[in-house]
């Protein structure tokens, strides 16, 4: 996995989550995974195609995404239903999309899924053939892990 397909996702991630949410927004220690990663509760998913192939997945807690969708939407939200749903979707396609507008400014070229949300407990997304690099961020919200694996498509051109 090449470092200029993952620091955009990383900057943009940290440069929205500290504009959005205020307070410290704090990176964790980046670690590597190629097997199964558990998630947390709420995974947002977002899909790449075109030289690189892969996915994003923004993964936090029911908790953290009550926190975070109520600080968006400027009230206290108290049922996980479809307007935190949609908050989280939203805050993943915000970063998704700055991230992707770098990478196409670099020329790399590829499109990206809208978003999907996926909940629920002993929930874990497999990793075929790719690494996936997980970046948490800690906000005052709560912990969001950054979970990026691509990978060159087959016959792509190197930049």
């Amino acid at each position: 996995m090449r470092i200029e397909y993952i620091n955009p996702f990383v900057e943009t991630a940290y440069n929205i989550l500290s504009e959005i949410l205020g307070g410290d927004v704090r990176r964790g220690d980046l670690y590597l995974k190629s097997t199964s990663t558990p998630v947390m509760g709420v995974a947002t998913l977002v899909g790449l195609a075109g030289d690189v192939e892969g996915r994003v997945l923004f993964d936090m807690s029911t908790e953290t995404a009550m926190k975070i969708a109520s600080t968006m939407n400027g009230e206290k939200l108290t049922e996980f239903d479809d307007l935190v749903k949609a908050t989280i979707a939203e805050l993943a396609n915000i970063i998704t999309a700055q991230a992707v507008t770098k990478l196409q400014d670099l020329g790399f070229k590829f499109d990206v899924t809208p978003p999907a949300l996926f909940t629920g407990e002993k929930m874990e997304i497999v990793n075929h053939d790719v690494e996936a690099l997980i970046v948490p961020m800690i906000t005052q919200q709560g912990k969001i892990e950054v979970n990026v694996a691509i990978r060159e498509k087959a016959g792509s051109n190197e930049n």
